[in-house]
């Protein structure tokens, strides 16, 4: 819950915004001038109300002690002017009074959005035998996640976490995990798809001597392995239906039956569940079962692909080569310009996990102390595969941030397109020797996907650079 401090010296205004904000689920503290908030220590709270006029020192005085809580500045209509220096001296926005309710609720819920995704900072994970690293990234979209991680941990609910393959889903179930209150518990992760379809029931909910043919003992399944900690089911989608009535039970009675028992065990285990499928369009066709899926969808976490992270790509690509360095023992090797350039460029179909496997490519294949773009082995331009465009009965996503699928992207009418086809290429041509990939897509107004994609529908391939090993 939001703790809001309201610094407001006409009682009545004072009162109304209060209940006005406790009705919306906020906490609420009250100040009748700049003296009596800075007694309450403006610093402890997640936001600042102020009326712009105060007894004694202006509602502005509070900006700079509250810092780095932002204050949100009232102000009547016949102070506008006033109301613009308040922020010029970095109020975070103004209400006018008299204001309208939903404005300012609408108000209120921006600022603190922003507040909670700028100070989100990447979580701590810790692989196992290893030291805690944080996680990679600092994109809007990442900082996104990194506030549901953290909200989510110790809330001790079921979790479902939405992303393309090699987008790191098994990171973000680690940290949840970790920064749980069952972190000194097991975490057990399991790839419903690496599990042969007629062993994944007596694998997750163990078996019984003799329950059927090879069972020569009794096994303990992976759901009771993981009492008191946290099961993460990677690609849950691939779970068959039998299996998918047992995993229900779990979650509704915290109960399991090993196959060829009459007997019911008591197991205590949060579930987290990652996807890259729809699992509503999966229930939709008999795929997956529905009341299972809304069991599932507690809380849901969005992974965006690295195509859609530009500004964290070369970060995340300098640090797998450090690992990949560490790890063939090939200290001193780095990136050339040609081929940072080629990173930042490439669409990533494979998102992390292809990244990982170019830079491990490089470091085996470099000659000397540079790695260039032939030894990183992408695929030409013209040949690169599309990301999975989703279709009605696939069950795959657009993209983990619920993103439009590339052949919605731009919504663009058939005759539109050809009405800038010239444009189009004509414009490529010619700037595409002193622009990169993603400067071309600026001007143009489309995304750097969307420029790939016409492209290769139009035929007009990359103009390949020099090749000079030049750094």
């Amino acid at each position: 819950m939001s703790r809001i401090l309201i610094v407001e010296d006409e009682a009545i205004i004072r009162s109304a915004l209060r209940r006005l904000l406790e009705r919306h689920d906020y906490h609420v503290s009250e100040a009748g001038s700049v003296a009596e908030a800075l007694a309450q220590d403006p610093q402890r709270f997640d936001l600042v109300i102020s009326d712009l006029r105060l007894p004694g020192d202006p509602g502005t005085e509070l900006i700079g002690h509250a810092a780095p809580v932002p204050v949100l500045i009232m102000t009547s209509y016949a102070s506008m002017r006033s109301a613009v220096e308040a922020l010029k001296l970095g109020a975070v926005d103004y209400v006018a009074k008299p204001f309208d309710h939903d404005e300012l609720l609408e108000t209120v819920s921006r600022v603190l959005h922003q507040q909670a995704v700028h100070s989100a900072e990447p979580p701590d994970i810790t692989e196992p035998g290893g030291k805690a690293q944080p996680m990679i990234g600092n994109c809007t979209a990442m900082q996104l996640v990194y506030t549901r991680i953290r909200k989510t941990a110790p809330a001790d609910v079921t979790v479902l976490i939405q992303g393309e393959s090699g987008t790191g889903k098994e990171l973000v179930a680690r940290a949840i995990h970790q920064q749980s209150k069952r972190d000194r518990a097991p975490l057990i992760c399991v790839n419903c798809a690496a599990i042969p379809e007629t062993l994944i029931e007596s694998e997750l909910f163990g078996h019984e001597k003799g329950a059927f043919t090879g069972a020569s003992s009794a096994r303990t399944g992976l759901v009771e392995a993981a009492d008191g900690g946290t099961l993460f089911l990677d690609e849950i989608g691939e779970l068959p239906l039998d299996a998918q009535a047992r995993l229900l039970r779990v979650l509704q009675e915290g109960e399991i039956r090993k196959i060829g028992s009459v007997e019911t065990r008591h197991v205590d285990v949060r579930l987290i569940a990652a996807t890259h499928r729809d699992l509503r369009a999966l229930s939709k066709t008999g795929e997956f079962r529905l009341d299972l899926y809304y069991r599932l969808n507690v809380m849901q976490i969005d992974l965006p692909p690295l195509r859609d992270r530009d500004e964290d790509v070369l970060t995340i690509a300098d640090a797998l080569l450090e690992k990949a360095c560490t790890r063939h023992d090939r200290d001193g090797l780095r990136l050339s310009r040609a081929a940072r350039r080629e990173i930042r460029d490439y669409p990533w179909p494979g998102n992390v996990r292809e990244l990982e496997n170019a830079l491990e490519r490089g470091v085996i294949l470099a000659e000397g102390h540079l790695i260039h773009p032939d030894d990183l082995g992408l695929a030409p331009l013209t040949t690169r595969p599309s990301s999975p465009t989703p279709t009605s009965g696939s069950g795959h996503q657009a993209s983990a941030t619920g993103g439009m699928a590339s052949g919605e992207e731009g919504t663009e009418s058939s005759e539109e397109d050809l009405s800038l086809e010239d444009y189009f290429q004509h414009f490529v041509l010619e700037h595409q020797d002193q622009m990169s990939e993603t400067e071309l897509a600026h001007k143009l107004g489309i995304s750097r996907k969307s420029l790939w994609e016409r492209r290769q529908r139009l035929g007009i391939p990359r103009k390949k650079s020099p090749r000079r090993r030049t750094g």
